[in-house]
């Protein structure tokens, strides 16, 4: 099994954080790539929008995700070891490969399953994993706090 990416949020709190900090970096990269493109400054103010600059962030948090590797039986041994987690798995079950991310905060998993395209599957889940996983939480202006109240944020 291999595992690919670095962030594996242990709680919404950090999961947060880690969205909220791609947000500059998000921004440099539209501005660059607009800059790159030769957008002057009316075309730039025109079609680089908060929403171009929020799929970027979307991208640079799900492309940092921590996503397995691994044969269908490594697969198996994981949910096997984790109960508890409601799994969601998109694919084939009759292939040899799967990739899967696990967000332990919410006892939830996405997989995605191949047989030779590993780049191509890890993409998919990593996409998945956000909507599926973090994006609902981030949009979502409430978040439990570490003692599961609703924290409201204005």
């Amino acid at each position: 099994m291999e595992i690919l990416g670095t962030l594996a949020p242990e709680s919404e709190r950090e999961a947060r954080e880690a969205f909220e900090a791609s947000g500059p970096t998000a921004q440099q990269i539209v501005r660059e790539t607009a800059r790159a493109m030769s957008f002057d400054r009316e075309e730039y103010q025109e079609r680089v929008t908060g929403e171009v600059v929020e799929t970027a962030r979307n991208v640079l948090f799900a492309e940092r995700l921590a996503v397995h590797v691994g044969a269908h039986e490594e697969f198996d041994a994981w949910t096997d070891d984790h109960p508890a987690y409601e799994v969601t798995q998109l694919g084939s079950p009759n292939v040899e490969r799967v990739v899967w991310h696990a967000a332990p905060f919410a006892d939830v998993a996405v997989a995605a399953t191949f047989q030779n395209e590993r780049d191509a599957a890890v993409g998919t889940l990593r996409r998945q994993a956000f909507s599926r996983i973090y994006r609902p939480r981030f949009e979502d202006g409430d978040s439990k706090t570490e003692h599961g109240e609703t924290k409201h944020e204005d």
